[in-house]
């Protein structure tokens, strides 16, 4: 199969490179950062005929490889490259206007930037009904969903259910707030960027699970249910109107989401709920003498103990502007926390003052970046501040 691959240096990146590497794939194009010693390696691998990097870096990308590919700063090129599937790993806004583009040119996304989902979901449908283009999600989650749904009516769903690991501070310590970075990246289950996997301790990556799989799926914000599963086997579930229930389980290796996004992007989404299941091309990553055994726990999330998931559903319920500036302010003050300028619940407490005081209107394309921005610079001034390490949180959730 003929892929395109942004960001292809991060963590989703590589291991889509891993399963092109073990199916045999072409990757026509690929689109990283300024991590130029990695993408040369893998731009003499697969010897794509177009790169994007950062215009910071292009010079000199281009001095090192530019004789093996075209060598430009635009992702969006990428994006529109003529193949079967585009796998966009981009995380944070930046990965917004090459989905927008992707779908514009009537390709195949298989996405993994969940902030498209999150800020902008009713953008990205329309840009798909322009172009011809179509979505399937990789997360494990979205993708777990996608599955369990495969062959079923949408309207016979009454609830759609994320699972999420707990991270590392489901059972302790009692202070979060004295929590340290460090601490903070040993996820006990997945190996992940530095950025979601905060957003995995906080909880808040959850949160914007939910209001992705509402924006993928056509449900309300408030028929996404989350459930703690330390050993993350079952990675989504599906409750129908019968109230029976239908889980989609597997091991803790992104590769087999990405395996199967790949396969079903060709025929995936057109627009909320469109789902339509896809032929597997055989194995992945040994996986098939994966062996089930042992207890599959489940509970509740503490919402007190993790308020970013609640504030997460707040957004999502108000819709709006919410979601943007939550995002934009996550992305903020995450990068505070890592860099000693803000406690771990610090993080809750900027999101919740944020959202207070969010204005309301109308997502456009305009009104998003105006949102973001304003989102990011607000953020800027509470951290600088210095005065929300305390302050008490009451995030309003019911789920």
């Amino acid at each position: 199969m003929r892929l395109t691959l942004l960001g292809s240096t991060g963590s989703i990146g590589t291991q889509t490179l891993d399963v092109a590497r073990e199916r045999g794939d072409t990757l026509v194009a690929l689109a990283a950062g300024k991590n130029l010693d990695l993408l040369e390696a893998q731009v003499r691998e697969f010897r794509p005929a177009l790169v994007s990097v950062d215009e910071a870096v292009l010079s000199e990308a281009r001095q090192r490889f530019g004789s093996l590919a075209r060598v430009i700063a635009d992702e969006r090129e990428v994006a529109v490259q003529t193949a079967e599937v585009c796998v966009n790993a981009m995380s944070g806004l930046k990965g917004l206007a090459p989905t927008r583009a992707a779908l514009e040119a009537g390709r195949a996304v298989a996405l993994a930037t969940k902030e498209a989902m999150v800020i902008s979901h009713h953008l990205i449908w329309e840009a798909a009904e322009r172009g011809g283009g179509r979505i399937v999600p990789v997360d494990s989650e979205h993708t777990g969903i996608y599955q369990a749904l495969a062959g079923e009516n949408m309207d016979d769903v009454a609830e759609l259910i994320l699972t999420a690991s707990g991270g590392p501070f489901r059972q302790g310590p009692a202070d979060l707030n004295q929590v340290t970075p460090a601490q903070a990246l040993k996820h006990p289950s997945w190996s992940m960027g530095r950025k979601i996997t905060i957003d995995s301790a906080t909880l808040f990556n959850k949160g914007l699970e939910v209001m992705e799989a509402a924006s993928l799926y056509g449900v309300n914000v408030e028929k996404v249910g989350v459930l703690v599963h330390p050993q993350s086997i079952v990675h989504a579930l599906v409750r129908f109107c019968d109230g029976s229930l239908k889980a989609q389980l597997g091991p803790t290796d992104m590769r087999l989401s990405i395996a199967y996004a790949i396969d079903a992007a060709p025929t995936g989404m057109r627009g909320p709920g469109d789902v339509r299941g896809a032929r597997r091309r055989g194995e992945v990553a040994g996986h098939l003498g994966f062996h089930l055994n042992g207890q599959l726990e489940f509970a509740d999330p503490d919402l007190e103990r993790f308020p970013c998931l609640a504030l997460a559903y707040r957004a999502g319920v108000a819709g709006g502007l919410l979601p943007t500036a939550l995002n934009a302010a996550d992305e903020v003050a995450v990068e505070a926390f890592l860099s000693g300028q803000l406690s771990f619940l610090g993080i809750a407490r900027v999101l919740e003052t944020v959202l207070d005081e969010t204005p309301n209107g109308t997502l456009t394309w305009d009104t998003l970046a105006e949102t973001d921005a304003w989102a990011r610079r607000r953020t800027g001034e509470l951290i600088h501040a210095g005065t929300l390490n305390n302050r008490t949180l009451k995030p309003e959730v019911n789920l």
